[in-house]
Formats: C-alpha cells, structure tokens, sequence
C-alpha cells in the first residue's frame, strides 16, 4: 500500500469509462477507489438516515440533491482521512468541491473528454444490474448471457436515461455542472484532461501520469 497519501479525482460524463479507468488506478496503485453511486446504493440497501432520504428523491423522479450526496461523500472521506483514495462520481458540483476543500484537497484531477456521438454509442449499448450498480456493454463488455447479470442471474435492464433520446439531455446537463469545477481544479495546476474515443488507448496516458505522481512525491506503487 501507499506509504504517502495521494487523493485523486476523475471527472467525466455518463459513458466516459470512469468507472474503468477507476479499476484500473486502484488496481495499479492501490488508492481505494470510492464511488459516489456505490456509497448511495449501500445507503439505500441498509436503509440508513441517508438511504432513505436518497430512496425518497429516486422515486419521485427526482435528481438526489447536493446536499445528501455531499453528507455522505463527507462521512466515507471522514473514515478514510489516513487512507490514499480516488473519488468517482464526487465532486459532480462546485458546491460539493467547496465541501471536499474542508477536509481534503486533492492532489490530481483527470478529466475524461470524450467526443459525443462515442458516448452516444456506449450508452445505447449499456445495461445495468441495478443492485450491484454493475454495468454492461454489449460491444466490449457484454454478459455472459444475454440480458443476465453473471454474478447473480438477475435481469439486467437499461436505463430510460441511457436511451438515445436522453442522452444529448444528460450531456448538455454534465457540462453545465462540471465546467466551474473543472475551472477550479485547471486553476489550481492539478487538472489533467485526456480526450479519444477509446479507454484503453487513453490509459497509457493515465497509468504514466499516476506513476510519474507517485514517484514525485516518494510513494511506491502497490
């Protein structure tokens, strides 16, 4: 494990291969990846204060507000403050970064730009096993039986918003909430943006940046 603490942030939309790319840094590194949306979902499996105020949003259709994500994004963080991490999902708003600021600013932030019409395909082709939050891609990642989760046997469903027609709307709405906090990460010098259209062709690019990093700042890789 790291012997000096390293704290970094991915950023990217709905299809970018964040979660991918997470997996990977954890596995090289040994950050503990931490995702917002699996925090959310244990909270709402366990039926916590959090969980169910979360739960109450999701059914009514609603976006789940700053607030409760940043209350439990400070919980987890609180529990990991001697612990190197890698954040997914978090900060999504300039809010929720102000609020990370109190109690750790991160040392590097990836951004993950990926052209429209490739996340268009990759959300039309993906199909999530709801309680795990495990996701599929039926091009590169695809189950082992159609429209089966392997692990469980469950059905997997795709999303309304991972249909065509909503996602040009769930991009135009990540830009909007992720330019100022891309701005203040790219002012602070710690951001560092990678663009194509394929994850694994961008990630010689973050695996060099993570290991330059470390050695920078004398930590060993896992």
């Amino acid at each position: 494990m790291a012997s000096k603490l390293l704290r970094a942030v991915i950023l990217g939309p709905p299809g970018s291969g964040k979660g991918t790319v997470c997996q990977r840094i954890a596995d090289s590194f040994g950050l503990q990846h931490l995702s917002s949306g699996h925090f959310l979902r244990e909270n709402i499996r366990t039926d916590t204060e959090l969980g169910i105020l979360a739960k109450q949003y999701i059914q009514q259709g609603l976006l789940i507000p700053d607030h409760v994500i940043t209350r439990l994004m400070m919980m987890e963080l609180e529990s990991r403050r001697v612990q190197p991490w890698l954040l997914d999902g978090f900060p999504r708003t300039l809010t929720q970064a102000e609020a990370l600021d109190k109690i750790c600013q991160p040392d590097l932030v990836i951004s993950l730009n990926i052209p429209f019409e490739t996340l268009k395909d990759r959300l039309s082709r993906r199909w999530i096993h709801p309680p795990s939050g495990r996701v599929y891609n039926m091009e590169f990642n695809p189950p082992q039986v159609q429209g089966i989760d392997d692990i469980t046997g469950e059905p997997l469903i795709q999303q309304e918003d991972d249909k065509p027609e909503a996602v040009a709307a769930k991009l135009r709405q990540y830009k909007e909430v992720a330019k100022p906090v891309i701005e203040l990460y790219k002012t602070r010098g710690i951001l560092h943006s990678f663009s194509g259209t394929e994850t694994n062709k961008i990630w010689p690019y973050v695996y060099s940046l993570f290991s330059n990093k470390m050695a920078s700042i004398g930590v060993k890789k896992a």
